[in-house]
């Protein structure tokens, strides 16, 4: 069960959205590399990155900072936001990305996910971002009328490493992870899911180890580890704990 602790880069910085919103977006810190640290001495062992201008532009804008970052840390970096062709994920895997996310393209060109995962086994994510049970896509500016059940489902052959669901009605509201859809999500399907958008606090990572939640790989945890309500030796604790028994 992995905790992933999440950056967000807007014009290079550390930022959370709420509900996906550009024009709702906190900065956290100037310094993504020293935000990439901070988490590694805290004891992370996996970091979520997501390149927001990136997720918008179809292509990678926060080039600079990702590598300031890989530069820094030595725990594996899973990175989403732009990456909608062979070409960016040969790149990104290159630079030391150990696993990218395709998101929008995963919606609009599935050949794509399915040619990637099959030429870098385990190095290929599919980021499904649902607003009302329906997949949002080019940085969650456009909804489709594709349901995350429906897409997890093409791939379920393809050797995809693991599925990102994030309710984007919960993301950066801290109101807790829907954690009904997002079992349901890993209980329909055989590929690992990971669940994101709107972790709270202590209890989300004690349900994230509950039984029920025992077919999800791990939950990303954003604005509650920057305003201080999770706690992240308290919840690390909690994992290695989990881990032991």
């Amino acid at each position: 069960m992995i905790l992933f602790p999440a950056i967000d880069l807007k014009n290079g910085q550390c930022v959370r959205l709420e509900q996906g919103d550009m024009a709702r977006a906190t900065v956290f810190n100037l310094d993504p590399a020293a935000q990439a640290q901070s988490f590694a001495a805290q004891g992370f062992q996996y970091l979520h990155v997501v390149d927001l201008d990136g997720a918008f532009a179809g292509k990678p804008m926060n080039a600079q900072a990702v590598e300031a970052m890989l530069k820094v840390v030595k725990m594996p970096v899973q990175l989403g936001g732009g990456i909608r062709d062979l070409k960016t994920i040969e790149a990104w895997l290159s630079k030391g990305i150990a696993r990218v996310i395709i998101g929008t393209a995963a919606v609009r060109d599935p050949a794509l996910v399915k040619e990637a995962a099959k030429a870098f086994p385990g190095q290929v994510a599919v980021g499904l971002d649902a607003r009302d049970g329906k997949v949002a896509v080019e940085g969650w500016a456009e909804s489709s009328q594709v349901t995350a059940l429906d897409i997890a489902q093409r791939f379920e052959d393809a050797g995809v490493a693991a599925i990102i669901f994030t309710d984007i009605a919960r993301d950066g509201l801290l109101k807790g992870i829907n954690w009904d859809a997002t079992i349901a999500l890993a209980e329909a399907i055989s590929i690992p899911v990971i669940a994101s958008g709107g972790l709270a606090s202590i209890e989300d990572v004690k349900t994230l180890l509950s039984p029920r939640a025992k077919k999800l790989e791990g939950a990303i945890a954003g604005r509650a580890l920057y305003d201080g309500r999770l706690d992240p030796t308290e919840a690390l604790a909690l994992i290695g704990a989990a881990k032991a028994a």
